[in-house]
């Protein structure tokens, strides 16, 4: 039940509302892998991007308060997370991110306004897509096999040449 409530509230905040009976557990998996919009923005001509990864490595150093943290609970190396965030700075001539240095009272990292307002465009876009394609998703997630295999977990990895 508690799992039902949080995708309500994850539906909510992107702007659609779930139509299934919360006590089938059938249809309670299925919704949960109901599909997504997942916008990426390119900017010419720089060729930069921001996208889902990015957006959530932003919000992530504004949780964390470290770049390294942030990079860490994602899976991403400091250097990756440090070169992204430089591209973003490239792209939009300002820094994204502001670090203090340590000391007693410790050090941290935070968005600065910048960071902030891309985070937040890229959050209404998002959102104002998923609301606009809202009943499309709905169909092409209603074709979808509730048995289907995660294009994910079917990859095989490739060995490393050694």
């Amino acid at each position: 039940m508690k799992m039902y409530h949080q995708l309500l509230e994850a539906g909510g905040r992107a702007g659609f509302s779930p139509n299934f009976d919360m006590d089938a557990p059938d249809t309670l998996r299925h919704a949960l892998r109901m599909a997504r919009l997942s916008i990426r923005i390119d900017f010419e001509p720089s060729r930069s991007v921001l996208g889902p990864g990015m957006a959530e490595l932003l919000e992530r150093i504004a949780s964390h308060g470290s770049i390294r943290s942030a990079a860490a609970s994602m899976n991403m190396s400091y250097r990756k997370a440090w070169l992204l965030i430089q591209e973003l700075r490239k792209t939009f001539d300002g820094e994204v991110v502001t670090a203090s240095a340590g000391g007693s009272a410790g050090g941290g990292t935070k968005l600065t306004e910048l960071g902030e307002k891309l985070v937040q465009y890229y959050r209404r876009i998002e959102a104002g897509g998923t609301r606009a394609v809202q009943s499309d998703l709905r169909a092409l997630q209603a074709l979808v096999k509730t048995d289907a295999v995660s294009r994910r977990s079917s990859r095989k990895k490739k060995a490393r040449p050694g």
